[in-house]
């Protein structure tokens, strides 16, 4: 077994080398005796976490240090390293795994043995042994690319978060990537605020046949022109003379369509289905497509990698998969069923090394995994094996047909398009055209209106007369362009050439964690902070924070890693504009928020600028602290959401949604008679009441004040009253076996005071607390379980003034 544990030994054996222990297991399966598999537990060395670690007079060399809490891992990693015959280092095939190789190989250069790098793009049996027979030299270049990218991102992180602390609030931190993702986030936010809807009218015939077959078509053209309602009186005026016209099909025009099947799963692809289909955030299903590339328990088989790697930019498959996956579609559909696309050219990324995401072995089906996987790896298998295999099935057939229908004038025509399945193909296993058709959109910014697919009459021919039954007038309005969801966000970067495969899954969360931006029913919405520090960089940084500059330096990282350009001259390249730009604007930063300050009322001298605190924005004078004058920034009252959950802190008040300055949570309406709080994670949901933690007499090792005991993951625990001012806590294990006794009771004494509490909506059902909150308050709305509150506003929560 692939252990960790210091009596474990090498002696006389091949060490391999890999990053998780579930990858170690699932190697050790396949390999014997002679093998000894260990588990790095990812990243043993990084640069410093509290300075740059760049050497900028000695080329930009970065600086390592091993990573605090890995020191028993590597003092381990040495000692079986001294013991073995050979060293092979099999971490991820990518720049993050090249570079953990390149560490783990320097810590073991002292053992005076070859070091050889080994590469499994899917972990089964055939591939490892392969990779073990064809070993090669760790890839330097691609070393260089993941440094020149961790030192670019350092570079932003120390050069401008200081800058942001100097003229915001300290604790603010900037991102080479991120800080273009919010920039893309505010500039849709802008153009929505903006946007002047525009009234529209469109008109809808319903047809019938002299056989009594009816069908529905739309006005596209009146006198030979595109049909533009634009107001309710036009759309009457329209509709009275269509009325008194005679009807016939003008044209009926019969188009044989070919459907391609989709292109298999990239990484960008993947993490947008997962979004648009399961609902899953990026992150998410990037930790769940580890878990079945590294290995799923499955019965007899063991440990097994169901998928092959999953960050990758190539659509290209390998001959023997493709193979594989037509004995099974000859097998399950016939031999008309294969097919299949080619591969998209994609030389200039990287991560073309790779092929696409898919099944290692095609005959794991979902139904025959789904015993051995949870409900969510099911989901995501699923949806990876059924884009596979479609993409090696036949295109499908499809029979459109366009009707036009004219009145005897000429004047008013309507159309209308029925499709008929000639031929199924791949639509067999994967027939999710809303998801296709969003992949083929180029934009991001709206849902790209489709023309009416309806159910035609059977039997319809040219010059036939038609009866005019009903005539429906729709009024619409423009609609500006949409907000970001994970999906479209990771879709423009992708589309932009900023990212790659093992950054997406981090651009949003790491936005999120700053409190830069906040999802809402899927919708990614900037905060007020995240716009203020956006307008701020792009404003002192224009050339830096670009959409077009950052695609520029991502290809530049690329050619790093293929020894086209060089490590210094890139970091130069983008750290020398950054400190002329820094050098100009450290004290004389532009701060767009106060172009327009008013005077100071107080002292006549100074401006009334925008001024931040952790808790929100005020107007003070620039003159301070000569002149002290501030005023509050008026802004408009956001009522709270009702959401139609009952208060479990009192018998009567209700919970509702109110934005404080941590963000999101839910408060009693009650309040200030009662304090409930409710506290919301990163996806909305709500966080389960807490037991109150039980005061003791015991004292903090470090303060002094009374210990509070708690109950954790892992059992009882003792932490200091005073947190976060300080960090105390007492080891439950070294307390005195009377003593632990006589708090585990007062601990049951207070539970069971203190029983766990079921949220229930107002009705009495309990609260789905699967649901995020914006889902819950859209059921509450549709069942009437919401209150509609017309008074004023209540005194806000002390939690967020």
């Amino acid at each position: 077994m692939a252990s960790s544990s210091a009596t474990s030994s090498a002696k006389d054996k091949t060490l391999i080398v890999v990053e998780s222990p579930s990858k170690a297991k699932t190697i050790n399966k396949y390999l014997g005796k002679d093998y000894m598999v260990f588990a790095s537990v990812g990243h043993i060395k990084d640069l410093p976490k509290k300075e740059i670690g760049l050497d900028f007079d000695n080329h930009y060399e970065p600086r390592y240090e091993v990573i605090a809490g890995k020191e028993k891992v590597v003092r381990q990693l040495k000692k079986l390293a001294g013991e073995a015959s050979d060293i092979l280092i099999a971490t991820d095939p990518d720049r993050e795994g090249e570079a953990i190789a390149w560490h783990i190989a320097n810590e073991v250069d002292f053992t005076r043995k070859p070091v050889h790098r080994v590469l499994f793009n899917e972990i089964t049996k055939k591939a490892i042994v392969e990779a073990i027979q064809h070993p090669h030299q760790i890839d330097y270049r691609l070393v260089r690319s993941q440094q020149t990218r961790q030192g670019l991102d350092k570079i932003v992180g120390y050069k401008i978060s200081p800058f942001l602390w100097n003229v915001v609030l300290r604790g603010l931190s900037a991102g080479r990537v991120q800080s273009v993702a919010l920039r893309l986030i505010c500039e849709r936010e802008n153009e929505i605020e903006k946007f002047q809807p525009k009234e529209y009218w469109t008109i809808i015939a319903d047809f019938t046949t002299a056989t009594g077959e009816t069908f529905s078509a739309k006005l596209v053209k009146i006198n030979g022109n595109k049909a533009e309602i634009n107001n309710g009186e036009e759309a009457e005026k329209t509709a009275s003379a269509i009325l008194s016209r005679i009807y016939g099909v003008a044209a009926i025009t019969p188009k044989l369509q070919q459907r391609k099947p989709p292109l298999p799963f990239t990484t960008s692809l993947l993490q947008q289905a997962a979004s648009n289909q399961l609902g899953f955030g990026s992150k998410k299903t990037m930790r769940i497509a580890q878990q079945l590339y590294e290995g799923i328990e499955i019965g007899a088989e063991g440990a097994t990698g169901l998928i092959t790697y999953m960050r990758t930019d190539s659509t290209r498959i390998s001959s023997e998969a493709v193979e594989q996956a037509e004995r099974y579609i000859t097998q399950q559909y016939g031999t008309e069923y294969t097919g299949g696309t080619k591969a998209a050219k994609n030389s200039k990324k990287t991560q073309d090394a790779h092929e696409a995401i898919r099944p290692t072995l095609v005959s794991h089906t979902p139904d025959t995994m789904k015993q051995f996987l949870s409900p969510d790896q099911f989901k995501l298998y699923a949806l990876i094996w059924k884009r596979f295999l479609a993409s090696r099935m036949a295109p499908a057939k499809i029979e459109q047909t366009r009707v036009e229908v004219s009145d005897h004038e000429q004047q008013f025509l309507f159309r209308a398009s029925g499709s008929k399945v000639l031929f199924p193909g791949f639509l067999k296993v994967y027939n999710e055209q809303k998801e296709l058709d969003y992949e083929a959109r180029k934009s991001t910014r709206d849902d790209e209106e489709k023309e009416q697919i309806v159910q035609l009459p059977k039997k319809l021919s040219v010059n036939e007369t038609l009866n005019l039954d009903d005539l429906e007038k729709k009024q619409s309005f423009t609609r500006p362009p949409a907000r970001y969801t994970e999906a479209s966000l990771v879709k423009e970067l992708d589309n932009y050439g900023i990212g790659r495969p093992s950054t997406y899954a981090g651009i949003f969360s790491t936005l999120q964690d700053r409190r830069y931006v906040e999802l809402q029913k899927k919708k990614i919405i900037p905060t007020e902070l995240g716009r203020d520090v956006s307008v701020i960089l792009v404003a002192n940084f224009p050339d830096i924070f670009n959409v077009k500059f950052t695609a520029h330096m991502e290809n530049e990282l690329d050619k790093v890693a293929t020894g086209e350009d060089d490590y210094e001259e890139v970091l130069d390249s983008f750290y020398r504009p950054l400190e002329t730009a820094l050098s100009v604007r450290k004290n004389d930063p532009l701060l767009p928020q106060n172009h327009d300050a008013e005077t100071c009322d107080k002292c006549g001298k100074g401006k009334m600028v925008i001024k931040w605190t952790a808790s929100g924005k005020f107007l003070g004078c620039s003159n301070y602290p000569s002149c002290r004058n501030i005023k509050p920034i008026a802004s408009a009252k956001v009522r709270p959401t009702e959401t139609g959950i009952r208060c479990p802190g009192c018998s009567n008040g209700r919970m509702v949604l109110r934005n404080g300055r941590f963000g999101p949570f839910l408060a009693c309406t009650n309040y200030p008679k009662c304090n409930t709080i409710l506290k919301l994670d990163k996806q909305r949901k709500i966080e389960p009441p807490k037991t109150p933690p039980l005061e003791t007499d015991l004292d903090c090792p470090k303060c002094g004040a009374p210990l509070y005991l708690r109950t954790g993951k892992r059992g009882l625990w003792l932490g200091c009253s005073k947190f976060p001012k300080c960090r105390g806590r007492q080891a439950w294990g070294q307390l005195d076996p009377s003593i632990q006794q006589h708090w585990q009771e007062a601990m049951e004494e207070h539970q069971a005071k203190h029983p766990l509490v079921t949220l229930r909506m107002v009705d009495g059902s309990p609260v789905d607390m699967r649901m995020s909150i914006d889902d819950i308050i859209a059921r509450a709305e549709e069942n009437g379980l919401v209150e509609i509150d017309n008074g004023e506003e209540q005194e806000k929560p002390a939690e967020e003034r």
